[in-house]
């Protein structure tokens, strides 16, 4: 006669493995899920949590679909370098704060920064963003928001960036390959306008 484990060791063991695996992933899992998204770039003029708010804004903006999203376009980095560099002092410290707020309005709904939402979820936050944005338009006389420049910027950095100039947009280098003594069969009739 063999002996057997019995049916409540077997299972033990199971919970057992199953606890150790869990234990090893769990850091993995709580980084996830409340731990700011890493960045792969070095802000020059915002901090490393708006800087990681700017990347999921941009990101909620133009999101990677069959074409790459603005992060795959540097479009934060570029917009980083913009606030640095370009932009008028008042405008970039305005949209610094419009950054701060976003994530502390994603605090507010339970998640630990605007990076940690859902996609549903910053798509909705944004359009609220967007109606006040409107609302402040129609005041007399309009007060300054941020929405308008975070979304001109994106818009602006992915268009002009390779990605969005050549796979999202539709490329044509003007004024095109010069092709010299090219015989007027070839050509068909000459243009004339009135």
């Amino acid at each position: 006669m063999t002996l057997q484990a019995s049916p409540l060791k077997a299972s033990r063991r199971e919970v057992f493995a199953g606890l150790a695996v869990a234990a090893w992933a769990l850091p993995t899992i709580v980084r996830a899920q409340g731990a700011p998204a890493p960045i792969s770039w070095a802000p020059k003029a915002l901090t490393l949590d708006q800087a990681r708010t700017l990347s999921a804004a941009c990101e909620a903006i133009v999101p990677e679909t069959d074409t790459p999203g603005a992060i795959a376009a540097g479009v934060p980095q570029k917009i980083d370098g913009w606030i640095a560099d370009w932009l008028d002092p008042p405008a970039g410290e305005r949209l610094k704060a419009g950054i701060d707020q976003l994530s502390e309005r994603a605090r507010v709904r339970g998640a630990a920064g605007f990076a940690a939402l859902t996609q549903d979820q910053k798509v909705a936050l944004l359009s609220e963003v967007e109606g006040e944005q409107r609302a402040a338009d129609r005041q007399r006389p309009p007060v300054p928001h941020y929405w308008n420049t975070l979304k001109g910027l994106t818009t602006t950095a992915y268009f002009t960036s390779q990605a969005g100039a050549t796979k999202a947009a539709r490329y044509d280098p003007v004024p095109g390959a010069y092709k010299g003594c090219v015989p007027l069969k070839d050509i068909g009739r000459v243009w004339a306008t009135t």
